[in-house]
């Protein structure tokens, strides 16, 4: 069946249709990874956006259960330039299109996608309409004109509720925007005790489970969609350890006074060059966000930049330079990407640990104080 793809400056695609039929609208993206498309697929951060994978064959490798980084994918589209149906991999337990047709995801294929690539590049991610089927062009360009951007994307793809992975080490309660799995498979590889809480997790609530750390996790749209993760970060800063991650990444800035902007069509793959300042040393990062901290609202805060993205120089790290805190815009536990930034965990449980230390009852004490508030 053919398939359309018209983004708001009214570019059409015509190609064939896979995966689910019927109409879709989103944010219009790219992806240039080679590898991976079933962990962009299943990565909350896609929430509500068509992705354009630029790499030209998808499909080859199939599906497997075991490499999910969400419990269902939460893309509105997807769009390849060729989809392989028959998949050649020992470990394949589905196909692509059994996928998008079991959640009901449109996907095209047989488009430029390299041309669709560059209209992004040069004029900025824009929304698009996909369609499985015949309508007119004239009824796509004003069913896209009717749709508004969504800014609920967070709510969407956290947990509605809490939930322990079980460790014998550290208790870090991780605050879930959208977190991928592979931040839970990191911290369980260093034995933590994790608590998974839901995005609007009050600073009370998250000082009676009594954490040692705090991870702030990746998620979908914009940080300022989000004012009360803010002020739950700005009422925990300096009471535990804090690491963020991409949307945690720029919560924190927010947090600590800093500002956020969105990028002309934004980051994503598994091999953007970041440079680590203090030593020198260029990492290869995954990478998936549409925003990034402003450099020059720096200066009023106590954040010292530590990564820089090779690419256009934008912020990919911050530390603060008072309280046991810091953050990466990047993916230290990639899938799909490489596997050269999980020491960034290593980090977080030496922080925690240091700070133990220096002030071994103060997070303990807070607990305390907080439940003795809810008592009352």
């Amino acid at each position: 069946m053919q398939a359309k793809l018209l983004l708001e400056d009214g570019t059409l695609f015509t190609g064939r249709s896979f995966g689910a039929q019927g109409d879709t609208t989103g944010e219009v993206v790219f992806n240039t990874g080679i590898t991976g498309y079933q962990e962009v697929l299943s990565d909350p951060s896609y929430c509500g956006q068509i992705v354009t994978m630029t790499y030209p064959l998808i499909g080859n490798y199939g599906i497997t259960r075991d490499d999910f980084e969400s419990v269902r994918p939460f893309v509105n589209g997807f769009v390849v330039r060729r989809y392989e149906p028959v998949p050649s991999n020992w470990r394949a337990e589905y196909t692509l299109d059994e996928l998008l047709k079991e959640h009901g995801i449109v996907g095209i294929s047989d488009i430029d996608t390299r041309m669709l690539t560059r209209i992004l590049r040069n004029h900025g991610t824009m929304r698009g309409i996909l369609t499985a089927g015949d309508k007119p062009v004239e009824e796509l360009r004003e069913m896209l004109s009717g749709t508004s951007a969504i800014n609920d994307q967070v709510k969407r793809t956290s947990t509605q509720h809490v939930y322990n992975s079980p460790g014998k080490g550290e208790r870090i309660v991780l605050i879930d925007y959208g977190a991928k799995s592979g931040i839970v498979r990191e911290l369980s590889a260093r034995g933590c005790d994790i608590v998974v809480v839901p995005q609007d997790t009050t600073a009370e609530q998250i000082r009676r489970l009594n954490p040692d750390g705090i991870q702030l996790s990746n998620g979908p749209g914009d940080p300022k969609d989000v004012p009360q993760a803010v002020e739950t970060i700005k009422q925990l800063l300096g009471e535990y350890p804090i690491f963020g991650i991409c949307l945690g990444h720029q919560l924190l800035a927010l947090a600590g006074g800093a500002d956020t902007e969105k990028l002309k069509f934004g980051h994503r793959g598994g091999n953007h060059p970041v440079k680590e300042l203090e030593t020198g040393r260029c990492y290869i990062t995954s990478q998936n966000h549409g925003y990034t901290v402003k450099e020059e609202s720096l200066a009023s805060t106590e954040f010292e930049i530590t990564h820089i993205n090779n690419n256009d120089k934008t912020i990919e790290g911050l530390r603060h330079t008072k309280f046991p805190a810091f953050s990466v815009q990047y993916h230290p536990e990639a899938a799909p990407g490489p596997f050269d930034n999980s020491y960034l965990f290593d980090r977080f449980i030496e922080m925690i640990r240091e700070y133990k230390k220096s002030s071994p009852k103060q997070p303990r004490q807070a607990a305390m104080m907080a439940a003795m508030r809810g008592a009352r």
